[in-house]
């Protein structure tokens, strides 16, 4: 007798979707006393929802083991989430969800979850084709984290001076675009890229220092690990003091967290080249710089990615937490603090999506000039079948 291997997630995606038809779609007006909406008052959704019991049945029996198979599912659970949201906002469900619309954001979750696993596993011989899966992998990830958060906000209706809606906060994050403009040049050009680069570049001289004057590897570094642990939120105040309140200090603050990390890191690997090597460069009779250029740096250069790629962030962070002791009547730290004291919780998460979105354009350049500067390392070795 054969055994039948069913699909677990699409299975729930159907049992979900057809009890999402049976219970109320909505909950009680506590004014009227009736229910605010039946899903057969909202024919889109019902669609959806009868689509999903369709779609989840089917693949329950044939499985999602193809790329295709997960691309069906897929777009089946974005007009799913098109109906909820035109639900939540364009029928009054808002504020009263009730089991069945939940039941059917649970069978929408079911279908996403096996859609991305099935992408998150794909692999081609195709370099398009691979890249393409590497990219929509995070991307659909993201955007289905945006839709849960919006729907759970809303469904709820949470406070927007607790936690605002995505949508909201994006509607603010467009409307304020000069402000933010304005903060990021503040935090981010001026005393981000200053102090990342003065804190990395005087730190990978001294590692160099470090390197070739023996007794600077005994002092320097144990004070550097006992530096690199200062809370920044004891620093901070002392470097407005010390720079005043414009971004040198932020600048200051950042060279203080980033030094020391770019610091080991560089002295690490500067050891890393192997014994083998070292005796090869010794016989044919070249000094210290000639091995330091031709073999050590270049075996050092992951390790100095690595550290560059946390300062990265590191650097961002500081600048904001900086900001909070004392700043000109802008930047992102200023804003966030002055926002909060106004119950302007929206204005707050925009500055954090603007921090968001440059830390993280940050570390991906750092991490593409890495990959170009060191792509004959084994770890971007690609293993093809």
């Amino acid at each position: 007798m054969t055994n039948i291997k069913l699909d677990k997630f699409c299975l729930v995606a159907a049992i979900a979707a057809l009890l999402a038809l049976i219970f109320p779609l909505t909950g009680i007006d506590s004014d009227s006393g009736k229910q605010i909406a039946f899903v057969s008052d909202i024919p889109g959704i019902a669609v959806a929802m009868a689509l999903c019991v369709i779609t989840g049945a089917a693949f329950t029996w044939l499985g999602v083991g193809r790329i295709q198979y997960a691309a069906i599912i897929l777009a089946v659970a974005v007009f799913g989430c098109w109906q909820a949201i035109g639900a939540l906002y364009g029928q009054g469900v808002a504020g009263h969800a009730g089991t069945g619309f939940w039941l059917f954001i649970l069978s929408l979750w079911a279908f996403v979850w096996r859609g991305i696993d099935v992408v998150a596993r794909y692999r081609s011989l195709e370099m398009a084709k691979q890249q393409s899966a590497n990219i929509l992998v995070p991307i659909a990830f993201g955007v289905w984290l945006l839709f849960l958060w919006e729907v759970i906000v809303a469904g709820f209706g949470v406070p927007q001076v607790l936690l605002p809606a995505p949508s909201a906060i994006g509607l603010r994050f467009i409307s304020s675009t000069d402000i933010l403009a304005a903060d990021f040049h503040q935090t981010f050009i001026k005393a981000v890229i200053s102090g990342y680069v003065i804190g990395c570049g005087s730190a990978f001289i001294v590692a160099i220092a470090v390197d070739r004057v023996p007794f600077l590897k005994r002092g320097l570094l144990p004070l550097g690990n006992m530096v690199s642990a200062l809370p920044i939120i004891g620093v901070a105040p002392i470097m407005v003091m010390w720079f005043g309140f414009d971004w040198q200090s932020k600048a200051a603050v950042i060279v203080i967290m980033t030094f020391f990390p770019m610091l080991v890191n560089t002295v690490t690997g500067l050891n890393a080249a192997g014994a083998l090597e070292k005796d090869l460069m010794a016989t044919y009779a070249s000094g210290y710089w000639s091995t330091l250029f031709r073999l050590r740096l270049p075996a050092a250069m992951p390790f100095v990615f690595n550290a560059l790629k946390i300062n990265s962030t590191l650097a961002l962070i500081g600048a904001i937490v900086a900001e909070f002791f004392g700043t000109p009547i802008v930047g992102m730290g200023f804003r966030i603090s002055t926002e909060v004291g106004r119950m302007n919780v929206d204005m707050v998460w925009a500055e954090i999506a603007l921090a968001a979105l440059a830390g993280t354009a940050f570390y991906g350049a750092v991490a593409y000039v890495e990959r170009k500067a060191t792509s004959w390392h084994p770890s971007f070795r690609v293993r093809r079948h």
